[in-house]
């Protein structure tokens, strides 16, 4: 059935009113038979791949992904475009309501209101009126915003996924100094987005400040290729310093380029549905699924095409295909400027919080009243419940007469005076300190499938068939369980859980969080067995004995699995439970864990080479694997992810939630 007939048959609807539900079924029935189809043909996939070799197989899978993409948002875009008609009488979408055992694909429409007509969370279109819903935001907006996303992604992964190898093979870094460059080169493009976040609050906005860092990002990726060639370039006078130094440079550059790209991109992309519409707001949760899901597309294509390019090609020609997606990306994201929905700069963020803290230090001697009404309060039409939790910084809302020798504008000075709002966002930043806490050490675990794990695989037979595989292609296996698991996540687990739990999530973001940071700890415990179990082979009589590569899949295809939960359920975390003036620094807060995951993972690695060292002994993790004990670094990871999860547990029991706005 035609998008056309469909329109119609709703439009009869419209006049109809007798059989609205009869013909809402007979909608729901189509629909049914339309994913039965497309079940079909991804079986059909299924068959193919089976029965095709190890190279077709990627090929085929990536046109599997591609198609079970592009059939979802255009889904999603039917779907949309029978809401954006107009809405049926409310007395006869009352039935439908009331089910909650069966949930149709088509849902009753809302009464028509202004709100059906324009967006009411407070964002504008291009010429900065109220967005109009038929033709702004949704998923319409998200293609151009997961497009340029995804060429950013190429490119990011196309430095992170064979870094290690670059650093080791061509400019002659040790193990432990190319895994910590990694790590603190990775941890450093997480740390900032906070600068990212500031500019996008304060001044810019998220679409202009997303314009502005992928300009410097395709700059540092040139600026990276250009450095490649330069050993072919320079011929008997090469420089082994100038090449450094270029090669550093652009890894600057494009960690300062991440900066605005991670905080914006995914803020922007929720902005662009309606948190006050309940359909769109189950949109929005499915929306930092398929995110991620576009993301690890781009990590696909990294890890096979790109990176056999780097090992087996160049690096100049590797590094040269990323920066012509990544300029690329540039025009498709300004593309969709007409049909983006925008929220207005409020203002820095970071200001209002140093003022609450400088206000309550000024007046730690004054005595807090025991109404909280007297607490002052600009009278408006939104503000924010006052709670009991961190009371010292309620002092900054305490009215002080002006002093004889002080005017008055002075004693009102926000940095004196602060409202209650201002700060409860404070307080709801520190509520989520702990949960940001325990995400530290997960993303410390994954930062071993760019370092550690790829040095692993380059002591083990990589040898696959009649294929060699590059120990950083392993990453694979992560972006499979990724592309896989979100579809099963959002699709199965979701309506599962729903059933069970009566949540419009299914999982609660907490309960989502603490699955990943399980899922982390078996990651960390399996890469140790597995190691060794490689020490005892090297080490054995017999010097043939090796071990394959593909062992390592598991741990990949596991912590990939972990990211489906944590990795995404810290951005929807962070997003939805920051104040509404800071949604893009809480998106760069679930960044800047990234960050110090990554840090972390640098100095432990630091630090455990410095003391394993010691007398002349080889270490952990020497430059030769087989005489070092990587498998007890791998051991202490698991260790201390297991008493992780063991603290989240506790803050989750305590957290109470930041959902307290109200309007008067």
């Amino acid at each position: 059935m035609s998008v056309l007939a469909r329109n119609s048959e709703v439009g009869e609807m419209r006049w109809d009113g007798n059989n609205n539900i009869n013909r809402l079924q007979s909608l729901n029935c189509e629909y049914k038979r339309h994913y039965k189809k497309k079940t079909e043909i991804q079986c059909m996939i299924l068959i193919i791949v089976r029965k095709s070799s190890w190279c077709e197989s990627i090929v085929v899978n990536w046109l599997h992904s591609s198609y079970f993409f592009v059939c979802s948002l255009c889904d999603i875009a039917c779907l949309l475009q029978l809401h954006s008609l107009d809405a049926f009488p409310e007395e006869q979408t009352a039935p439908m309501d009331t089910q909650d055992e069966e949930r149709p694909l088509i849902h009753p429409l809302p009464t028509q209101d202004e709100c059906s007509e324009f967006t009411c969370d407070g964002t504008v279109d291009i010429n900065n009126q109220r967005a109009p819903k038929r033709s702004t935001g949704n998923w319409r907006a998200c293609f151009f915003i997961l497009g340029a996303e995804f060429t950013e992604c190429v490119a990011v992964y196309a430095i992170t996924k064979n870094l290690v190898s670059y650093l080791t093979g061509v400019l002659h870094e040790s193990n432990v100094d190319a895994a910590t460059t990694v790590s603190t080169w990775i941890g450093t493009s997480f740390f900032t987005p906070l600068i990212g976040a500031f500019l996008a609050d304060t001044f810019w906005g998220r679409y202009w400040t997303v314009v502005v860092f992928l300009s410097v990002y395709a700059i540092g990726m040139l600026t990276l290729t250009a450095s490649a060639f330069l050993p072919l370039l320079m011929g008997s006078s090469y420089n082994r310093g100038i090449h450094r130094a270029a090669t550093y440079l652009g890894l600057s550059l494009t960690a300062l380029g991440n900066g605005g790209i991670k905080p914006c991109v995914p803020a922007l992309g929720a902005d662009q549905f309606d948190a006050t519409d309940p359909v769109e707001r189950v949109k929005k949760g499915s929306f930092f699924n398929w995110f991620y899901f576009s993301v690890n597309i781009g990590s696909l294509l990294s890890a096979t095409v790109i990176v056999w390019v780097q090992d087996n090609i160049g690096w100049g020609v590797g590094f040269a295909i990323p920066a012509v997606l990544m300029v690329s990306g540039l025009p498709l994201f300004v593309a969709g400027h007409k049909v983006y929905r925008y929220q207005r700069v409020g203002g820095s963020p970071l200001t209002r919080v140093s003022q609450v803290v400088v206000a309550a230090v000024r007046n730690y001697r004054l005595e807090l009243p025991e109404d909280c009404s007297a607490l002052h309060e600009v009278p408006g039409n939104c503000k924010i419940q006052h709670t009991s939790q961190f009371r010292f910084f309620d002092k900054a809302t305490i009215v002080v007469a002006p002093s004889s020798n002080e005017k008055a504008p002075t004693a009102n000075s926000p940095w004196r005076l602060c409202t209650v709002s201002q700060v409860e966002e404070l307080k709801m930043l520190l509520r989520m300190f702990p949960v940001w806490a325990s995400m530290v050490l997960f993303f410390a675990a994954t930062a071993q499938m760019s370092s550690t794990f790829i040095e692993q695989g380059a002591a083990m037979d990589n040898h696959v068939g009649p294929f060699t595989v590059p120990p950083a292609s392993l990453a694979t296996f992560d972006v499979v369980a990724v592309m896989v698991c979100v579809p099963i996540y959002d699709t199965v687990l979701v309506p599962l859980a729903r059933r069970g739990t009566g949540k419009e999530r299914g999982l609660s973001q907490l309960q989502r969080l603490g699955v990943g940071l399980g899922l982390s700890v078996a990651g960390m415990a399996y890469a140790a067995l597995v190691e060794g179990r490689r020490l005892s082979l090297a080490r054995s009589t017999q010097p043939s004995a090796s071990m394959s590569i593909m062992w390592q899949a598991p741990a990949f295809a596991v912590l990939g699995a972990g990211e489906v939960f944590t990795a995404i359920g810290i951005l929807e975390f962070f997003y939805d439970q920051s104040p509404d003036g800071m949604k893009s620094l809480g998106t760069a807060l679930a960044q800047l864990a990234i960050a110090a995951g990554n840090y972390l993972n640098s100095a432990m690695i630091a630090a455990v080479a410095a003391v394993t060292t010691r007398n002349g002994e080889p270490g952990w993790i020497p430059d030769d694997l087989n005489n070092g004990h990587l498998d007890y670094f791998f051991w202490l990871m698991a260790l201390l992810g297991v008493v992780n999860l063991l603290y989240f547990l506790h803050c989750s029991i305590r957290y109470g939630g930041n959902k307290n706005n109200t309007c008067s």
